[in-house]
């Protein structure tokens, strides 16, 4: 072969030579590249198309080189201008880089990707309002291109001018409105400002425009998902994934958006793909969840063990683990502890923070911060709000810090009446956070979310406030976290000796830890069913995580003690035919075990009427759903542990004055089972009078709570106050 082609034209042999680099004849088409630049001394193109075959093989050095020579036959070639900028850039020389992306945007205005570059180089730079400039050059050159539109979006929100280019963008959308990408920057803008509410219609309207674009498709998924509306989230996401069935990412977002709608099997089953297609720790992480919530705890614990193999020094992995461990048959308080400090020493932590100009004065008036994603109808809601509305007002005050409420929610709305300000955190990062809360003089943070739903604790390593104690909200055993000073519990929940298993204080109230309020729309309680039915009904309505081989084990051995019992199982995962069967399988008379989805919450409490006999499982017990329990009448069979989790409903049934339903061993609970199984009219009877019982108890008594509450946190601070100097 010749080293040159045999065509005399030197255009004809460039194209020659740029069909054999498509080709994947690479080393060819370099030769005639040389060839025809040795040959022609005055023309760049040759020595510009050398650089782009070296770097697209990766060889930043060589095609730097190319792009050099090129440019120095022609300075203002534009794609060795803007090749040679990306190199460097890539290779940290910001300055050149700038150098080079200016001569391109001067000598070439009219093209998109000169001023998109500049717009790359100035991020770069730190200078976000100048690549605001260079994107909004470039978007308004190429108005289809979705990329270029977000880019100017995260430059405004990195300088500061979102609002001015949310007006801009409004503007731009108006004189095009018809142009779905102009509506997709302001949807994002939209966002950034806050405005969600706006962000999601302005993308739902580029999305009727432009119903296949995949960038569209995405972006609307994800406001979506970072929203309230979980079901259209869902269907969004599903199309986002038509669209781009290449993204893991999506796909994997779409499963975690199944998982809030507890829809756990068809989650199971789209990240168990995904992981065929290769490793990945976030899809790891999602698949022990998805498993842990269809009920295989073991499982669970062996895929969060790989996410920490594959990487072991982020949180992520880490938090798995430890929100694994409280439904593990077995799990020990030391254990469950040194997960929940692995997880703690992994989050990443400021240099330093200012003192705190809180004045130290025990008797003022102290201001609370009420950290948590789910101030609404929701078990941290049902379970605190009564203890914060019954605060003496005169020694306590509060601040929300909190997604913005909807105001339909009457929980939302009971918090929203008790709280002197709130703070929407929902854009706010955790170092933002954290100044918010300083600025607003909180005195002592509590956190209400733990690692769960729309949690925050990450931001504690960064000191809200002179004092943080946990309560409620995944309180599942110590958060491990050294930040936090205090965790709010009581005798049963912590039994002496327990604080062993502890990072923080043990702030013991003085009845229970919480304060339960009753729904208003809680049906009567009806006749036990056993007087109509003639045999005793068990039921247990908690989340499948928490039913554990050994519970069915233990369960079991009820039904064989009692041939004509029965057990319903109620819980949305349930909804899933061959998971309802799977659970009914693991029974020895499955004939007696009947299996229900979920429902709304009325119907949901209606359902307790239909059991005689609630079965606690374990080492996870009830919560919220124990309290539900007594409220309808129902008593509760519990088998405490050493962690957190594993006694919330010793601490409710002790509360409300049901201390021998908690038994300490598997005979016990099973002899407890029998024992109220054989005497039906002293069923009856404890069923009749159970809700006003509840009602009476400190269980239920808000004032004697809120004192209890108010003089705990008054005693942390005084003592805070002592320390200072």
């Amino acid at each position: 072969m010749s080293a040159t082609p045999a065509e005399p034209d030197p255009c004809a042999q460039l194209n020659h030579a740029i069909a054999e680099d498509r080709a994947g004849c690479a080393a060819r088409a370099r030769r005639w590249f040389r060839a025809l630049a040795a040959a022609h001394p005055d023309w760049a193109e040759p020595l510009a198309r050398l650089g782009q075959s070296l770097r697209a093989a990766g060889d930043a050095e060589d095609a730097a080189a190319a792009y050099d020579a090129a440019l120095d036959r022609d300075p203002l070639h534009p794609d060795a201008l803007l090749a040679r900028a990306a190199l460097a850039l890539g290779a940290g020389a910001a300055a050149r880089a700038h150098s080079l992306a200016l001569s391109a945007c001067g000598a070439h205005p009219d093209r998109a990707d000169a001023w998109d570059l500049l717009g790359l180089v100035l991020q770069v730079s730190g200078d976000h309002a100048l690549a605001e400039t260079a994107f909004a050059e470039a978007s308004a050159r190429a108005p289809d291109r979705l990329e270029l539109a977000l880019r100017r979006v995260e430059a405004a929100a990195a300088a500061g001018t979102t609002p001015a280019a949310l007006i801009a963008a409004e503007r731009a959308a108006a004189a095009d409105p018809l142009n779905p990408v102009k509506l997709a920057a302001r949807a994002l803008l939209a966002e950034r400002d806050g405005q969600r509410g706006l962000a999601i219609e302005v993308a739902e309207a580029a999305a009727v425009l432009a119903p296949d674009h995949p960038d569209i498709a995405r972006l609307l998924a994800g406001l979506l998902a970072r929203s309230t509306r979980v079901a259209a989230a869902e269907a969004a996401l599903a199309r986002a994934v038509a669209l781009n069935p290449a993204d893991r990412a999506l796909r994997n977002d779409h499963a975690a958006t199944l998982m809030r709608l507890h829809r756990h099997a068809e989650a199971h089953a789209i990240l168990s793909a995904l992981l065929t297609e290769g490793p990945d720790a976030n899809i790891l992480c999602n698949l022990a969840n998805a498993t842990a919530n269809l009920g295989r705890q073991r499982e669970a614990l062996a895929l969060a063990s790989q996410a920490i193999a594959l990487a072991p020094e982020p949180p992520l992995p880490r938090r798995t683990l430890a929100n694994a461990l409280p439904y593990s048959p077995g799990v020990t308080g030391a254990a469950l502890l040194a997960a929940q400090q692995a997880t703690a020493a992994r989050l990443p932590r400021p240099v330093a923070t200012a003192p705190f100009a809180n004045t130290p004065d025990p008797h003022r008036k102290l201001r609370l911060g009420l950290l948590s994603g789910t101030l609404r109808t929701h078990p941290v809601g049902w379970l605190t709000v009564a203890g914060f509305e019954t605060l003496d007002p005169a020694g306590f005050e509060t601040i929300c810090l909190a997604p913005s409420p909807v105001e339909t929610d009457p929980i939302a709305r009971r918090f929203r009446a008790l709280a002197a300000g709130w703070e929407d955190t929902e854009r706010l990062t955790d170092t933002a956070l954290a100044a918010r809360a300083r600025e607003r003089g909180v005195d002592i943070l509590i956190d209400l979310g733990g690692y769960g739903d729309l949690g925050r604790m990450a931001a504690c390593v960064h000191r809200l406030a002179p004092l943080q104690v946990k309560w409620v909200g995944m309180q599942t055993h110590s958060t491990g976290l050294p930040e936090i000073d205090a965790i709010v519990t009581d005798r049963w929940e912590t039994p002496p000796g327990f604080e062993r298993f502890y990072s923080e204080r043990l702030l013991r109230l003085a009845d229970g830890y919480v304060c339960y309020s009753p729904p208003p729309y809680a049906p009567e309680v009806a006749p036990a069913p056993a007087s109509r039915n003639g045999f005793v009904t068990f039921g247990c309505y908690n989340n499948l995580a928490k039913i554990t081989p050994d519970a069915i084990a233990l369960w079991n051995r009820i039904l064989a003690a009692l041939p004509s019992a029965r057990l319903i199982l109620k819980t949305h995962q349930l909804a899933d035919a061959a998971t309802a069967a799977a659970l009914r399988a693991a029974f020895v008379a499955p004939a007696r075990v009947e299996t229900r989805p979920g429902s709304g919450h009325r119907a949901f409490l209606a359902q307790y009427n239909d059991i005689d006999i609630a079965l606690d499982p374990f080492p996870y017990s009830g919560g919220l759903t124990t309290c539900e329990a007594l409220w309808m009448g129902v008593p509760t069979i519990a088998l405490p542990g050493e962690i957190f989790a594993s006694r919330h409903s010793a601490s409710h049934l002790c509360n409300a004055g049901l201390d021998e339903w908690v038994t300490d061993g598997a005979e016990a609970y099973l002899d407890r089972a029998c024992a109220a199984a054989a005497d039906l009219p002293a069923l009856a009877v404890l069923r009749a009078g159970l809700r006003a019982r509840t009602r009476a108890s400190p269980l239920c008594d808000a004032p004697r709570f809120g004192r209890s509450l108010g003089a705990a946190l008054r005693g942390l601070w005084r003592e805070w106050c002592e320390a200072q100097p």
